[in-house]
Order: structure tokens, then C-alpha cells, then sequence
């Protein structure tokens, strides 16, 4: 295969990736059974994701405070039903997920 054809893959293959990316991260979510409490667009138990992307909507470090709530979990910032810590999630998951929420969970 020659250089060419190979620079000419590299678009094809950036937008193949992104879909598989975010497949990855509701995957990745059901795993940890955040889904269980957590919808992209309605509230369940929680919050939704969509709702939680407005809310850390503009803040510089929003990825790595939402990283930190995920792990320590919570009360209080949503109404009376407290998040569970998911101290087993490691850090690179939590900020992970972190980021595909606050993208809107596409």
C-alpha cells in the first residue's frame, strides 16, 4: 500500500473512531452500573447526564471535579439521594467518563 493511500485512510479512520469511542463509554458506564441511577436525557435516581453537562457547563476544571465526584460520590448537590463512591473505578475511567458526560453522553 502506498503512503498516499495510507494518508488517505486517516479521515476515514478518525470518523469511524468516534462512534466506537462513544459506544465505548456507555459501555463502559453499564460496567460500573452508573445506567442504573443515570440516563443521558431524563433523571432516574440521579441525574441526567445531559443535565450534569449544564451544570459544569463553562468550569476549566470540570473533567477532573466530575472525576472526583464520581470517585468520592456525594449528597446533596442533586436532592437527598446520595451518590455511592465508586472508589474501585480507577482514575483514568472516572475522568473518562467524566468527559463523555460533560460532551453531552453521545
Amino acid at each position: 500500500m502506498s503512503v498516499r493511500s495510507l494518508i488517505a485512510l486517516v479521515p476515514a479512520a478518525l470518523v469511524l473512531a468516534a462512534p466506537l469511542s462513544a459506544h465505548a463509554n456507555l459501555d463502559l458506564a453499564k460496567k460500573n452500573a452508573c445506567m442504573a441511577c443515570h440516563a443521558v436525557d431524563k433523571k432516574l435516581v440521579g441525574p441526567s447526564y445531559q443535565d450534569v453537562a449544564k451544570k459544569y457547563d463553562g468550569q476549566k476544571d470540570a473533567v477532573d471535579a466530575l472525576a472526583a465526584s464520581i470517585k468520592k460520590g456525594g449528597s446533596g448537590k442533586w436532592g437527598p439521594v446520595p451518590m455511592p463512591a465508586q472508589a474501585a473505578l480507577s482514575d483514568a475511567d472516572a475522568k473518562t467518563l467524566a468527559a463523555w458526560i460533560l460532551g453531552g453522553a453521545k
